[in-house]
């Protein structure tokens, strides 16, 4: 998960509805990594192990220029404090992409119910790939929001970026709500079937695998059928691998003998 965006493929940016120009500048920042991760702190004179005076001065950044509103905003990204709220909020109606796309993590790392349908919107209609992708991730930790057919909307249609998070974020979804785990279920496992990403299709056998033991009998059923079918018909081999270590941490018994007979048989090294 730390290196996705280094592998992801053109293809992914390619459905993106956008005029030319910002398409090569959204693929020019894939291959280079996340824009977050270039963001360095200046050095400070502080004890990092004292979080509350690294946010003291990250407040102050918040309300200053646009390079120290950054490094601010990295503080908030790694560092929980209900007094950056008031002025993380507003920060996701910048025009840079950038600051919107920094303030969204760090609303994740931070969450605020006041923030939800703000994020929605980003979630559904903002231009950048990165933001929307930041939005993804961030919603993983509003379970109790509505938050569940938005992040099934975005798996089913977005680029391979936001689809990869939002994978991740259903599973959180679905650990903290009964309710919403067989949805979210039935979601990961279509796209574990269709998704043309291969770090997506992991991702959701790695999603299923956190949701498995919540799951029904019905649905638990379907999972160990589906990664068998992955592990013996997926066309990428790290796929293939991922399905086979899910397979074999799932807490059933006879999904271990189906795997045991498969390598009996030969059909698994």
């Amino acid at each position: 998960m730390n290196d996705e965006n280094q592998k992801l493929s053109e293809k992914g940016l390619a459905d993106l509805a956008i005029d030319p120009d910002l398409l090569a500048r959204e693929l020019a920042a894939q291959l280079a990594g996340d824009p977050l991760d270039e963001i360095e702190l200046d050095k400070i004179d502080v004890d990092r192990g004292n979080s509350s005076k690294e946010c003291d001065l990250a407040l102050k950044w918040l309300q200053s220029g646009n390079n120290e509103r950054l490094q601010g905003l990295r503080v908030f990204c790694e560092h929980r404090d209900p007094r950056a709220l008031p002025f993380l909020l507003p920060l996701l109606d910048e025009p840079s992409p950038v600051v919107r796309m920094s303030a969204v993590y760090a609303l994740g790392r931070n969450p605020c119910p006041k923030a939800i349908d703000l994020l929605l919107h980003l979630l559904k209609f903002d231009s950048n790939a990165y933001v929307r992708k930041a939005t993804a991730w961030s919603l993983g930790n509003y379970p109790e929001a509505p938050v569940l057919e938005p992040l099934i909307n975005a798996l089913k249609q977005d680029v391979a970026a936001v689809r990869l998070w939002a994978s991740s974020s259903l599973a959180e979804v679905g650990l903290n709500s009964a309710e919403s785990s067989p949805s979210a279920a039935n979601q990961l496992l279509e796209s574990l079937q269709v998704d043309g990403e291969s770090l997506v299709r992991s991702n959701c056998i790695w999603s299923l695998g956190r949701l498995y033991g919540l799951l029904s009998a019905e649905i638990q059923i379907q999972i160990v059928e589906t990664f068998i079918s992955v592990l013996l018909n997926d066309r990428e081999p790290s796929v293939r691998y991922e399905a086979r270590t899910a397979l074999e941490q799932l807490d059933n018994p006879e999904a271990q003998k189906k795997l045991k007979s498969l390598i009996d048989d030969g059909q698994l090294v």
